[in-house]
């Protein structure tokens, strides 16, 4: 076990180094680092009031009782040197301790120098930090988490707000470290301080049930540990067995999640035997379920199946039949319980034992999750919020393990489906599954996984890869991301191809009216997307793909055709034929030159206002429709096609157009256009708006009357600022 939480001297740390750090040489080492230490933090004091050094000798004497080697304790003892106030800089600590003590240092050093206005957006960016250089080398974390141990034991000199900001780190993401890492005395020890700061009336509370339950306790333990003791004798196994306290934030996470009053909480009542091998454990269980009636449900083999950090145990809860006393009895080998204890640097000692010198390296291949952990670590990441929410998820909260057919224990979040157990194995099973097996059977892909369930998974290297119904069903961030980044590519090939048809679909319509293909000169075309509502040529290209454009309207554009225009006196006297009535210029805002009186109307297919090139057509008993330009209807009616231009008072009219506005779906979203279009004087007159299921896009459809181009220009520009609009196009009905 882990020394008093008394504050010691250098000359004690030192005593414990030397327990199992012999070479001379790296005994020095630690010698140089702390007497480098204590010269840089000469005159700094804590809040306590005491020398800062004395801050570096319990993160060392914690690193030193883990225990870690000799560059991570020198590391630890140098960690705040590399600060302003100590004028240290890397490349002295490199010239002095070498490279690979100075890396750990940096890395502790630059966790947190990243300055954000917004609180939340700090802590999620410091500890992404953390977390790459954690991936990089997990020494790091044992040096962050001595550090935050200390903090915690000494936070009662911090001013009350910063001892909850601090605790509530501690317990969201320390702890959950220190976890995952099977450091249960550390884990331990920082929840109960949290716990402490954080609900104080609370941790009062259970602490003075304990305390009064405590004589009664461990009477009733003695007991048990005494009668177990006996009947273990007569088979001659060696072992040890003692009584084991529940920590008081256990005891109030059972009590609130579960809902349990303090008296129900079965493993308060709690016996450790530890033996020599884990046959001498199967066969202690044996002899203890013969002896006392088990309660069925409560036992756990974490030794034929080790939690993710390194954890085994046999659990088993037995009732005790004279008094009726429930107790829970955990059995494990001498091995198990110092890494149940300290975790991986226990586990990575006994390994060394063995010959093994890459301590490093010999921890992670140790950790299935570490391997998972350091894949979803992208440092180059921008959303550092996302990225937390998926390490909690994926890592924290992960208490699902399932098996694949052959053994490897793959740990999942709870709810998790077949494919985020595809995912979790690589990311190639991931695209390319096409079902599932759950114990030998045929699954839904959304079935939810549970605790042992073996997962087969059925795979086709010519599935088309993940729908995006996918991002739906997964809990896990990590096959989430992947789905998305799948998606993403294939969406960005899609566009590849649709931008070369749409090229294609031009060149062949030139060909076809035996045009000058230098009129397709990308500059030429470039001049012309404006005016028909799209950002770019690639735009452009997918617009006439997809035919949200006429291309007859494109070619006539970029050809420049001006249709000949009829003689006055065959206008006047087709009109005279088909005795159509003339009206004045006003009510559409049009003139016809040379014609004083003639009935003119504004088609409604295209809806023309001013502003755009506009072109007459002549309608039998209709009089002149007045048509864009590009407009599809009139692309091969040349014959009937006269000139006609804009009134030059025309601002006080209002003119119909349609909009079509392709964005993603989100909330609000209809809120964000409404508002431009009223910030900007236009009249709404219809809106609609509906959502593929399938891409999750939304395409939405504005009917507004505006004054001209330049108004309606307006609004298009600004409507295309909104968050998640991707393109805003004016069309033809």
């Amino acid at each position: 076990m882990m020394s008093s939480k008394a504050e010691v001297t250098y000359e004690q740390c030192m005593e414990h180094v030397k327990q199992y750090i012999h070479n001379p040489d790296n005994i020095q080492l630690i010698q140089d680092a702390y007497e480098f230490a204590k010269d840089k933090h000469e005159g700094q004091f804590r809040k306590s009031g005491q020398p800062y050094v004395t801050h570096c000798i319990q993160v060392a004497d914690t690193l030193a009782q883990m225990p870690c080697g000799p560059s991570t304790i020198a590391a630890g003892f140098l960690h705040d040197t590399v600060e302003d106030c100590c004028d240290v800089t890397e490349q002295t600590i490199t010239d002095l301790f070498g490279e690979e003590i100075s890396m750990l240092v940096s890395a502790v050093t630059k966790i947190g120098k990243i300055k954000l206005q917004d609180e939340e957006d700090y802590q999620a960016s410091n500890h992404r930090k953390l977390f790459i250089a954690m991936a990089k080398d997990i020494r790091v974390i044992y040096i962050k988490l001595a550090d935050r141990l200390h903090n915690m034991r000494t936070l009662q000199y911090m001013r009350p707000d910063k001892q909850k900001r601090i605790s509530r780190e501690t317990l969201s993401v320390y702890a959950p470290i220190a976890h995952r890492l099977g450091m249960n005395e550390i884990k331990s020890e920082l929840e109960d301080l949290s716990f402490k700061y954080l609900h104080p009336i609370q941790y009062e509370e259970i602490k003075e049930l304990v305390k009064k339950r405590e004589s009664e306790r461990d009477e009733q333990v003695q007991v048990m540990i005494k009668d177990i003791q006996t009947i273990l004798d007569t088979y001659h196994i060696p072992l040890r067995i003692f009584g084991r306290s529940k920590h008081f934030y256990s005891i109030y996470k059972k009590m609130t999640q579960k809902n349990k009053r303090f008296e129900e909480i079965l493993d308060l009542y709690a016996i450790r035997i530890v033996t020599d091998s884990v046959v001498h454990c199967y066969e202690i269980l044996g002899y203890i379920h013969a002896t006392y009636r088990p309660i069925p449900g409560r036992f756990k083999d974490y030794i034929a199946m080790p939690k993710a950090n390194l954890y085994q145990s046999l659990h088993t809860t037995i009732v005790e039949a004279a008094h009726g006393n429930i107790f829970e009895i955990q059995i494990r080998t001498e091995q198990m319980d110092e890494v149940a204890e300290r975790g991986v640097a226990a586990h990575w000692k006994y390994k060394e034992s063995s010959g093994n010198e890459n301590r490093q390296k010999d921890i992670e291949d140790s950790l299935a999750w570490f391997r998972d952990f350091s894949l979803m670590t992208d440092e180059d990441s921008t959303d550092a919020k996302e990225y937390m929410n998926v390490l909690q998820r994926d890592i924290f909260e992960a208490n699902v393990y399932c098996l694949t057919p052959r053994g490897r224990v793959i740990t999942l979040p709870p709810d998790s489906t077949p494919i985020d157990f595809a995912y979790r194995i690589h990311t190639d099973v991931g695209h390319k599954t096409v079902g599932a097996k759950i114990n030998g059977a045929i699954a839904p892909l959304n079935t939810p996984l549970h605790n042992g369930d073996v997962v087969e998974i059925l795979t086709n290297n010519h599935s088309q890869g993940p729908s995006a119904d996918w991002i739906k069903i997964v809990k896990s961030g990590h096959a989430r991301n992947k789905i998305r980044s799948f998606l993403q590519k294939k969406d960005r090939e899609n566009r590849k191809e649709e931008i070369k048809q749409g090229q294609q679909m031009l060149e062949n319509e030139f060909h076809r009216l035996n045009l000058d293909e230098k009129l397709l000169d990308p500059k030429r075309v470039e001049s012309i997307i404006g005016s028909l509502s799209f950002k770019n040529l690639d735009d452009f290209y997918i617009g006439i793909a997809k035919k949200r454009v006429s291309i007859q309207a494109v070619v006539e554009r970029l050809a420049k055709n001006q249709p000949k225009s009829l003689a006055d006196e065959e206008i006047i006297k087709m009109y005279n034929k088909s005795g159509a009535r003339y009206a004045s210029r006003n009510e559409s805002g049009v003139i016809v030159p040379g014609i004083d009186s003639i009935q003119v109307s504004l088609a409604n297919c295209c809806s023309p206002i001013p502003g755009d090139d506009i072109i007459g057509y002549i309608s039998q008993g209709h009089g002149v429709k007045v048509h864009r330009m590009e407009c599809p209807n009139i692309s091969r009616e040349a014959k009937r096609l006269i000139p006609v231009q804009w009134a030059i008072d025309v601002d006080d009219h209002m003119y119909d157009v349609r909009l079509t506005i392709y964005s993603d779906d989100r909330t609000y979203l209809l809120s964000d256009i409404i508002t431009i279009v009223q910030q900007y004087n236009a009249t709404l007159k219809h809106v609609d708006s509906g959502i593929d299921s399938n891409s999750l896009t939304a395409t939405t459809h504005l009917d507004l009357s505006v004054r001209n181009a330049e108004h309606l220009r307006m609004i298009m520009v600004n409507l295309k600022k909104i968050r998640s609009i991707h393109s805003v196009e004016r069309v033809t009905k």
